[in-house]
């Protein structure tokens, strides 16, 4: 039997190897894998727009009771996306990375497996909330509007191919199929965490406080982000409940400065301005998105598969062009960037409201993507530059919020403005 002497040279040799392969890679995040952690959940988000009747018959409810399906989603992006960013500030990118993969995969199972409405709406919430996470430290990874604007793109592409992608699943498989195509982001979780560039958790300094997790903070701020994501449902009800969460959170913010919602960072004009014409522009996107395929039969004779098809394409279209800003954003000033972007939102919702024209109708559709998805991209990096580094992740999450507030309110205002009418 033959023995293997044990020297200095192999052990060291060993030892740089485990090593080695412990360590996290250096260097930025490959942007692709950014976009699968974080573009699945907008798929994800659309996916139910075509099937809700087969859903509500498959779990014997009516068909208003499905769309809590996609009422619950949109809430658990709002609310989720802050609080998983808080979590990727004070713990670190493993902590939220991991927190977020768990909710997706554990709300992915329950609407898989679930018979009942109440239990499944609970899994829709969970992988929102797991996607918004996702979404929320790639957008905090991105580093550049260049990188973000993939990022972003990448969102309106399969926002735009959700509906269709959810209704063929449904007709080869089943609907529970077309509400788990998000669940593919968490391939991206293992890479995306092996990085030694990505943020690690806060240090306690004076930005921060030291008597633990702002709790009332955080607390406050997803009720008031609630509020605002039922006022289209309940008006009344919920603008009363969201001004007195406005106010209570206020009032908490003046005396914990440093805490969830950090004084400093809302107090900058640059990340207000870039948060708030997020919203607009992201409000307007959603009103176009519902509003001219009824437009088309109305004004231009369509019919429903052809207006489909051309919003599709438009869709496509806006997208694709946004990623173009978002390059060529790093040799523009800040004022020509919203420039352009106020310029094409503000012609798109032009358009709309007097063109009669069926391909007019479908470039407003696609001024108003390349609007919302631009500001998504390079807006977004506005807000971060705003922030010290411990708070850019809390500033990229604030973002995200206002730009999914956009999505709550703009199918309202189609309702109220083009569909009832």
């Amino acid at each position: 039997m033959t023995t293997t002497a044990i020297t200095p040279v192999t052990t060291a040799t060993a030892t740089a190897t485990a090593t080695a392969r412990a360590t996290p890679r250096v260097g930025p995040v490959p942007v692709l894998w950014l976009a699968l952690l974080a573009t699945p959940l907008a798929a994800g988000a659309n996916a139910p727009v075509l099937i809700l009747p087969d859903m509500a018959r498959s779990l014997g409810v009516s068909a208003g009771a499905a769309t809590w399906f996609v009422a619950s989603y949109a809430w658990a992006m709002a609310v989720g996306t802050p609080l998983l960013a808080g979590l990727l500030r004070r713990r670190g990118l493993r902590a939220a990375l991991h927190l977020a993969g768990a909710l997706l995969l554990g709300g992915t199972l329950l609407v898989a497996a679930s018979p009942w409405l109440p239990l499944a709406l609970a899994g829709r919430a969970a992988q929102a909330a797991g996607g918004a996470g996702l979404a929320a430290v790639a957008m905090s990874l991105a580093g550049s509007a260049r990188r973000m604007g993939v990022i972003s793109a990448g969102f309106g592409v399969l926002g735009a191919s959700g509906p269709l992608l959810g209704a063929q699943l449904s007709q080869a498989l089943s609907w529970r199929l077309s509400l788990s195509v998000s669940v593919i982001a968490v391939l991206a979780v293992p890479m995306v965490s092996r990085y030694a560039t990505a943020p690690a958790a806060a240090p306690a300094t004076s930005a921060l406080p030291r008597d633990g997790f702002d709790a009332r903070g955080a607390a406050l701020l997803t009720a008031l982000a609630t509020a605002l994501v039922l006022l289209p449902h309940a008006p009344a009800a919920a603008l009363g409940s969201a001004a007195l969460a406005a106010v209570l959170l206020a009032l908490h913010v003046r005396r914990r400065p440093g805490g969830f919602v950090p004084a400093a960072l809302v107090r900058r004009p640059l990340f207000l301005g870039s948060a708030l014409l997020a919203l607009t522009l992201s409000a307007s996107y959603f009103t176009l998105l519902f509003s001219v395929p009824r437009l088309l039969a109305d004004r231009a004779g369509w019919d429903t598969a052809t207006a489909a098809t051309g919003q599709l394409v438009a869709l496509l279209a806006g997208s694709a062009l946004s990623w173009l800003l978002a390059a060529a954003s790093a040799r523009m000033s800040r004022a020509a960037v919203r420039a352009v972007l106020v310029g094409v939102g503000a012609s798109a919702a032009a358009i709309a409201v007097f063109a009669s024209w069926g391909p007019l109708l479908l470039v407003a559709t696609l001024g108003g993507t390349f609007a919302a998805t631009g500001a998504n991209a390079v807006l977004s990096m506005h807000a971060a530059s705003s922030a010290p580094d411990p708070q850019r992740p809390t500033a990229i999450g604030l973002f995200a919020l206002c730009y999914q507030l956009g999505g709550a309110f703009g199918p309202a205002i189609a309702t109220t403005l083009v569909l009832t009418a």
